[in-house]
């Protein structure tokens, strides 16, 4: 099954790498075998190995809404101050009850990962980024930690980062750009 959701998230553009069955961290070194070609993955995958999806191969930055420090309501907090939309892009469930939004990565920008309360979006608001020379990865849907699955809530697009967040990314003065 896992398999098919990998091959899935190729077809969309992402690039994937396995993850042991049940984790969520790398076995070893994933950067260099992140897939993007559906038969490939198809070919290659184990069923039951978990999904990572890399973030500088993809060109995505993911936003990790937490659910202990309500991620998703400092976002609309945010979003409602600035007087801007609720982001409609990918979304996915996360075992947790948190939420994982892809966004397509500006162009020429270096968008790197924040974890904790260091994130210059707020509390509760995890960021993977593509990073300068390696990059984040993000738990596919598909995925199943502690036997819950994540799993995709929003089926839409992978949308461009919206300019007031790639703004608060791109300037702050302590990323990590990884």
């Amino acid at each position: 099954m896992t398999a098919t959701a990998a091959a899935d998230l190729a077809a969309r553009g992402l690039a994937v790498f396995p993850l042991p069955p049940g984790g969520r961290r790398p076995a070893g070194p994933w950067r260099t075998r992140c897939l993007t070609d559906p038969e490939r993955v198809r070919e290659l995958w184990h069923d039951g190995d978990n999904i990572g999806v890399g973030c500088r191969a993809s060109r995505v930055v993911g936003l990790d809404l937490d659910v202990e420090d309500d991620g998703q309501a400092v976002l609309a907090d945010l979003a409602a101050r600035l007087h801007q939309p609720w982001p409609d892009t990918l979304t996915v469930a996360t075992p947790s009850g948190g939420r994982h939004l892809y966004f397509a990565a500006p162009d020429g920008s270096t968008i790197g990962s924040f974890s904790g309360n260091r994130s210059p979006l707020g509390p509760g608001i995890d960021v993977r980024g593509p990073g300068l020379r390696s990059g984040g990865y993000l738990i596919g849907p598909g995925s199943v930690v502690g036997g819950i699955p994540y799993a995709i809530v929003r089926d839409e697009p992978v949308r461009p980062l919206p300019r007031w967040i790639a703004d608060r990314l791109q300037r702050h003065p302590g990323r990590k750009t990884a």
